[in-house]
């Protein structure tokens, strides 16, 4: 389903923040309790470290720090929001959301508030239903990234511990008759399901005596990546064709970071040096729904990334869900 800004008014992004636990685990530190090494995962993925979420401190506890920087960034007052949206796969709680949670921390009690599920494609999927709010007439919308990833996996399995960690990024969006997101390109294909799950839910529940009963993740791999990297080549031609667009043009990519890999292969895709691809997984592991907002963020606040250059952001994760943004920052 492609969304396109056929109209005079764009979302633009007017402030980006992010907020990062302060205990950093580092592959070596993983070696302690799991059999793996840094040149193991290094090799594979990329990663070199990530963080994690000190005990008590939740996911809205690291919205929260994002939310501050990017409104700061923006000039806007909690009270000013028309919408807080939080792309999220490990809520506090199942109920109330995050964002209720964080709008009532940060005091903009009375806009609407909810959180996105789509996994690590959740702030991809937040940013186009917060487009579609400017678009409708709405002021100012703070659109989040967070995820707690670590909360939820299986500390012996070393096929996906080694992978995840915790963080948040946000952005501010502001309407504009001149320039900001031009189209989001958003996909799900449920089939996929088992290659990339958690077998926990409420309606479904689990049953303890049943092999993988608890919240974890488990993931095939193999087929992860041979998935992933077939259908952002594919959302990356969706999005360069809706627009008439040579790849050349494309100042940045700014992936999720799941695998360097992965992101390796979709810059080749672009013919794009990776000089002008945002990489951050090798200190952040992956943030599921954190990782393209806090990309993003670090890539402006290192003055890398400047004011009317073209970014393509894209994500890919469990469901599988996948999709791009197009914007001209």
């Amino acid at each position: 389903m492609a969304h396109s800004n056929a109209g005079r008014v764009y979302a633009r992004i007017a402030g980006t923040g992010s907020f990062l636990p302060e205990k950093v685990l580092s592959n070596d530190d993983l070696r302690q309790f799991v059999d793996t090494s840094d040149e193991w995962i290094r090799e594979r993925t990329g990663i070199r470290q990530r963080h994690v979420a000190a005990e008590g401190q939740t996911t809205s506890d690291l919205a929260y720090g994002a939310a501050l920087r990017a409104l700061e960034a923006a000039g806007v007052a909690p009270s000013e929001l028309d919408a807080i949206i939080v792309g999220t796969t490990t809520p506090d709680l199942i109920f109330p959301s995050v964002a209720c949670l964080l709008q009532h921390r940060l005091g903009a009690n009375g806009c609407a508030a909810f959180d996105v599920n789509a996994a690590c494609s959740g702030f991809v999927y937040a940013l186009g239903v917060g487009e579609k709010f400017i678009r409708g007439g709405a002021g100012n919308v703070l659109v989040v990234g967070a995820e707690t990833l670590t909360r939820m996996l299986d500390w012996s399995d070393r096929s996906t511990c080694v992978l995840f960690g915790d963080g948040a990024g946000a952005v501010v969006l502001k309407p504009d008759t001149e320039t900001g997101i031009l189209s989001t390109h958003l996909h799900a294909d449920g089939g996929f399901k088992e290659l990339l799950w958690n077998p926990v839910g409420v309606s479904a529940g689990f049953k303890p005596e049943e092999k993988n009963a608890g919240v974890r993740v488990l993931m095939a791999g193999s087929e992860v990546f041979k998935v992933a990297v077939k259908t952002l080549d594919a959302v990356v031609e969706e999005t360069l064709e809706h627009h008439g667009l040579d790849r050349h043009e494309i100042d940045w990519l700014i992936p999720h970071q799941a695998n360097l890999r992965i992101i390796q292969a979709t810059a080749k895709r672009l013919d794009m040096p990776m000089d002008r691809v945002v990489v951050t997984v090798d200190r952040h592991g992956n943030t599921s729904a954190a990782s393209v907002p806090m990309a993003l963020d670090e890539a402006i606040r290192s003055g890398r990334v400047q004011r009317g250059q073209m970014l393509l952001l894209e994500a890919f994760g469990g469901g599988f869900t996948w999709g791009s943004a197009l914007l001209r920052y």
